[in-house]
This record gives structure tokens, sequence and C-alpha cells, in this order.
């Protein structure tokens, strides 16, 4: 293997060059959510450094052994073509092996899916990222702050234990109707971010984006869906909202007879993020 495309660590002390290869790529994370990755998987981001400069990284992040999640798949653009995106999917994908995983899921750009398929990932369905624009919200009751995690209920939506994310996540912005469903956001660099949002009911996840939009009426907002969840992109579309792109999500088998993950798209009103799934 060539000294170019030797995988190091991606550490803190990366974070702002992890950034710029963001800012190329026009994306909506911050230096905290960096850190919050870093914060939640320690061992699972790699990057690539050629001529004194991070390059290139990739995040892996783990839901105890039954799937992880690859996020932050950022190249250089003047560094595109050399294989430094294949060489971290191998590297993450051989770690992710080591710990036993069982899944390996990601959202996929149209220019990281042909990269993906020569890996063996398959298309499991799109999921797209609607916007809305600064504009009024509509009172609700709901308020932030009265945080309870169903982890019964999104483990059901999600098919795997995420509960230490999904609290490091709550305790930014927060909301949740006890019985019936829980939402959270996160500030970005080009629009705030709602999600995940996981309910029961579409009238409860209503009720939950009433609360997050009337907190960010000056603000754009991202918003994941996945159009299999057709009563989450009819609120959407309600509310103001607008499909601005799509990408595939996608599964890898990381053990040999690895048994499906069962989840429930039909409660997943928001996704947590490309990165998180």
């Amino acid at each position: 293997m060539s000294d170019r495309l030797a995988v190091r660590p991606f550490t803190a002390g990366d974070i702002p060059a992890g950034m710029r290869l963001k800012e190329a790529a026009n994306w909506n994370q911050t230096a905290d959510d960096w850190r919050r990755v870093l914060a939640f998987a320690p061992d699972g981001c790699f990057a690539i450094e050629c001529d004194g400069e991070v390059r290139a990284t990739t995040t892996a992040v783990c839901y105890g052994h039954e799937l992880a999640w690859i996020g932050m798949v950022l190249t250089d653009p003047a560094y595109r073509g050399r294989g430094l995106a294949r060489r971290l999917m191998e590297h993450a994908l051989d770690y992710l092996r080591g710990r036993g995983v069982r899944w390996v899921k990601l959202d996929a750009t149209d220019m990281g899916r042909p990269l993906y398929e020569r890996l063996g990932f398959q298309s499991e369905g799109a999921i797209e990222r609607w916007m809305r624009a600064p504009g009024p919200g509509e009172a609700s009751g709901t308020r932030a702050g009265k945080f309870t995690y169903d982890s019964e209920l999104d483990r059901l939506a999600f098919g795997a234990d995420r509960s230490d994310v999904i609290r490091a996540l709550a305790a930014i912005e927060s909301a949740s109707l006890p019985g019936a469903g829980f939402a959270m956001g996160r500030p970005g660099s080009n629009a705030a971010f709602f999600g995940p949002c996981v309910s029961r009911t579409s009238a409860a996840a209503r009720e939950l984006l009433r609360w997050f939009l009337m907190a960010h009426t000056s603000e754009n907002i991202y918003w994941d869906i996945l159009p299999s969840n057709a009563e989450a992109a009819a609120i959407a579309r309600e509310s103001g909202f607008v499909r601005v792109r799509e990408l595939s999500r996608m599964a890898l088998a990381g053990a040999e007879n690895a048994a499906p993950l069962t989840n429930r798209d039909e409660l997943v009103f928001a996704a947590a993020g490309f990165e998180y799934g």
C-alpha cells in the first residue's frame, strides 16, 4: 500500500480539516457535529493525510453489534479519483468486521453510490432531504425540555439500540409526547436540522414538528424523510417544505448469514442525519 493511502485515526485536532472538507461539499455539519461523532465512535473515525493535510475522512458509529452507520465520507475535490474513499471504506469495513458488527448501512450520494455498490452494498430505498425557508410557525402545546425517551418505540422504528446517541442528541434540543413520540433538532451551518423524530401517529408527529418550527421561524430548516413514510412527506408539503435532494439508503451484511434487521419506516418521521441513520 502506498504511504499516500495510509489510514490513520481522525482526532479532535483534525476537526478544522474536516470542516474544510465538508464546506467543499456544502454539507450542513458543524464542528460540534464532528465532536459528537468522535465521542460516539472514538475508534471509528478515520482519515487519510496527503501532502501534509487531511484529504479524506470516514466515520463508523456502532449501535452495539447489530448495526453500524457509515458517515462523513468526504474527499478533498482536488484529490478525488485517487482511491482515497475506497481505501477508507475498506479500512472501516475491516474495523467493523473485527468488532463483529452484523450489518453496515449508509446514505449514499449519487457520487458515492458506485463505490458502495462495488463494495457489496445494496440499496434499501431512498432517503430525501426536504427544506423550508424561514417563515411563521403555528402555536404548539409541546415545549422543549420535556423529553422522555421511549426506547421500545425507537428500537421498533430503527431496528437497533441507539439509546446512547439519542440521549446525547436530546441534550441539544428535544421534546416528547409521552406514549406517542419524540423529536429533536440541532444547529447546522446551512440550516437548522429537524430529526430524529419517531412517532406512533401522524398527529403526534405534526405536533412535534410545530414545536420545532415555532423555535426556528427565522432559519432555513432541513428535514430528512424516508419516502416510504408517505405521511411524513405529506406533512412536509403541508408545512411548506420542498424536496431538495435524494440519496440512496444502502446496506451490507457484515457477517455471514446475518439475520435481517427489522425496522418500521412508518414510525420514522425524521431521520437522525446522514451520519447517524
